[in-house]
């Protein structure tokens, strides 16, 4: 019990991680700072940690993950966006 709260929680906390970034990027409309390389890097490590939960069955590591893919989707639609 105690460690799917720790999975849980721990799943949560990153899965939060790109909000802020998210509602910065949004407000000021720039996304200067933000590397295409760092956001790739989200993206593709959450596509890996998906299909690693799926195979191991783990709600906490696939369904944390699959949120951070879209999270890296919206700050690739934004920097792409505003670069414009």
């Amino acid at each position: 019990m105690i460690i799917s709260i720790l999975g849980f929680l721990a799943a949560f906390t990153s899965t939060i991680s790109l909000v802020p970034q998210i509602y910065k990027t949004y407000i000021s409309k720039s996304a200067a700072d933000l590397s295409y390389l760092m956001l790739l890097n989200f993206f593709v490590t959450s596509v890996l940690w998906t299909s690693y939960g799926i195979m191991i069955t783990s709600l906490a590591v696939w369904g944390a993950n699959l949120i951070m893919i879209f999270f890296s989707m919206i700050l690739i639609a934004l920097k792409y966006q505003y670069e414009k």
